[in-house]
């Protein structure tokens, strides 16, 4: 089965939950859930397996617990695949060079 470690910033406490778009590699997601007791990570991982329709137990948050940027291991997929969906137009996300 595919696997791979997404890397992901997460803004909490937005008004919903949301992709905003790619940050080179890295997934940018607005999270509804406060950045208190874990509620935003739950949320990262429920919203992540709901967006990639995956279970929710293929979604699990490998490092960033107290962070904004995190790394999340997706059981099932593919990084491409991942990135694959996250282009989709019905996403309206672009990938993004960050400048230096």
């Amino acid at each position: 089965m595919p696997e791979c470690i997404l890397p992901v910033k997460v803004a909490p406490h937005a008004s919903r939950s949301e992709v905003t778009g790619w940050l080179e590699d890295t997934l940018k997601i607005r999270l509804k859930a406060p950045p208190v007791d874990g509620k935003a990570n739950t949320e990262l991982c429920r919203f992540l397996a709901s967006a990639l329709e995956l279970p929710k137990t293929a979604v699990t948050l490998v490092s960033g617990t107290s962070s904004r940027q995190k790394r999340v291991k997706i059981s099932g997929l593919s990084l491409a695949a991942v990135q694959k969906i996250f282009l989709r137009p019905d996403y309206g996300v672009q990938t993004t060079s960050s400048s230096v």
